[in-house]
Formats: structure tokens, C-alpha cells, sequence
């Protein structure tokens, strides 16, 4: 907590019984300490930053002819090669879709029993606490484009190694939000179940999914919109969706066709926003 602290130091000619001089010494928001500290902080972070660029291979001649050729891409790209949506990025915009929700559905199906064994009014055995946050925190640290690699490299190419990589990526994300939901809730309605003799699976069911269940809906809208997004990509290393027809245009140089494909990525993504703003207002 900042603290003000006055100097010692009164006004030049003030005499040192004049009662009026507490009122003339310069004060300061930080101690020299916090001062000094902050100063320190803004230092490292500035050679953080040189570091980083000393450290980074960046090519100066490159950089002045990105424009360039970010202005020669977009000519190829125009005008889009509208007749190539259907039926071959229609199909693929299907499936991406059906990664991203079946995933999601998967998802909680792996989450929800983590995110009550990490939730420790819910959990009191402090191991599986530790188990479930160690789980939790292994999902989120690999990323969804990683997750494919390995799924890939297990089921082989196609849908199925998306729908994996989106529900795995997801457990982290969902687990950790839900246990802090359940975190959140007031006891007072399950320690009244407890009283009445009812079983712990009642209390549950009556004393906390009441409280959780709006940021249940609402973090399940959220990781589907957020996995439709993601999902969009995972055909790059070869997990199905869109990704798949945007890395064949690009490696074939067919710019009009990139453009139609990200056209449609867009028009999707505004799509999942707009529907999940809608039945999230009405669910919560």
C-alpha cells in the first residue's frame, strides 16, 4: 500500500518554532524505497525488451518491404473466388462447427469432475486438490495447435484429433472457472441439506448447482465461442475443419480462394458471437 510520508526538510528561512511549518513540508506519495523499487521494475522491463530484440533474428530488409507485399497479397486476393465456397468451404465450415461443439461437449465431461475435485469447500482431501489444479494447469499450458499434433499422431488426420485437441485444450479453461464458481457459492443452503439427513449427491444438487448454474451456461457459451475460433485452425497440422481447405489454397497460391475462406471464417465467428450474446441474455 502506497503511504504518504513528509519530509524533514521545511522551507528555506522558516523558523523551526513556527508552528505553521508541519504544514509547509513537501510531501510524497512513495516511500524512497517504493521509489526506487518502481524505478527498478521499469528497468528490467525496458531490458527485457532490448533483450528480446538483440536476441530475435529480425531481418531490417524484410520489415520494409512487408507493405509491399502485404499490398501485392491483397491484390491477388481480390476479388474472392465467391464460387468456391460451395460445396468444398461449405463442408469444411460443417465440420469445423461440429469440432468445436463436440468438443465442448467433451470437454465437460473431463472438466466438471476435476473442477469439483479442485474446489476445496467441495473436496476437503487437500491431494486431490493438488491433483486436479496439476491437471487443470496441464491443459491450459499446452496449446490447441499442440494438442492436434499429438491427436494426429494418434487417430491419424481428420475430425476426430480436432475434436480431442479442442476438448483437452478446453478442460483447464473450463475446470479452473467452474472451481472457482463452486469456490464462491454460500454454504448456508448445503450445511442446511447436511442437517436434514440428505445424502451429499442432494447436496450438490440442491444446495450448489442452483448458485453455479448461471456461470456454468455462461462459461460453456464462452469456451464453445472460443472453440469455434480455435477450431478454425486445427486443419493446419491436419485435425479436419476449414483449416484444411485454407492451408491447400495457400500452398497452391490461390489467393482468390484464401480470401473466400477467410470471408467465411469471419462470417462464421460473427455468427457463434451474435448467437451466444443472444442465449446467454436469455439463459442468465
Amino acid at each position: 500500500m502506497n503511504s504518504m510520508t513528509p519530509s524533514m526538510d521545511r522551507l528555506p528561512g522558516g523558523p523551526s518554532g513556527d508552528p505553521m511549518a508541519p504544514l509547509r513540508r513537501e510531501w510524497h506519495r512513495f516511500t524512497p524505497a517504493q521509489r526506487l523499487s518502481r524505478w527498478l521494475v521499469w528497468l528490467v522491463c525496458v531490458a527485457a525488451v532490448v533483450w528480446a530484440l538483440r536476441s530475435i533474428d529480425i531481418i531490417p530488409e524484410f520489415l520494409v518491404d512487408a507493405p509491399e507485399q502485404m499490398a501485392d497479397m491483397l491484390v491477388r486476393m481480390w476479388p474472392p473466388d465467391l464460387a468456391h465456397y460451395y460445396p468444398e468451404v461449405h463442408n469444411a465450415l460443417i465440420e469445423t462447427l461440429h469440432i468445436a461443439t463436440l468438443g465442448t461437449v467433451f470437454c465437460f465431461v473431463l472438466a466438471v469432475p476435476l473442477a469439483l475435485l479442485a474446489a476445496r469447500n467441495i473436496c476437503t482431501i487437500k491431494p486431490l486438490n493438488a491433483a486436479a489444479q496439476l491437471g487443470l494447469v496441464a491443459s491450459r499450458s499446452v496449446n490447441s495447435l499442440v494438442w492436434a499434433l499429438l491427436f494426429v499422431a494418434i487417430f491419424g488426420p481428420g475430425a476426430a484429433a480436432g475434436v480431442f485437441a479442442i476438448a483437452f485444450r478446453s478442460v483447464g479453461f473450463v475446470g479452473k472457472l467452474l472451481a472457482e464458481a463452486l469456490e464462491e457459492t454460500n454454504q448456508g443452503p448445503r450445511e442446511a441439506l447436511r442437517a436434514s439427513g440428505a445424502s451429499w449427491g442432494a447436496e450438490l444438487l440442491k444446495g450448489v448447482w442452483p448458485q453455479v448454474q448461471p456461470a456454468f451456461w455462461g462459461i460453456a457459451l464462452f469456451r464453445w465461442d472460443i472453440n469455434v475460433r480455435e477450431s478454425a485452425v486445427l486443419g493446419l497440422v491436419g485435425a479436419g475443419g476449414i483449416g484444411l481447405v485454407l492451408d491447400d489454397a495457400i500452398n497452391f497460391f490461390q489467393w482468390e480462394r484464401v480470401a473466400t475462406v477467410l470471408l467465411a471464417i469471419l462470417v462464421v465467428v460473427l455468427l457463434a458471437e451474435i448467437v451466444v450474446t443472444r442465449v446467454r441474455a436469455r439463459l442468465i
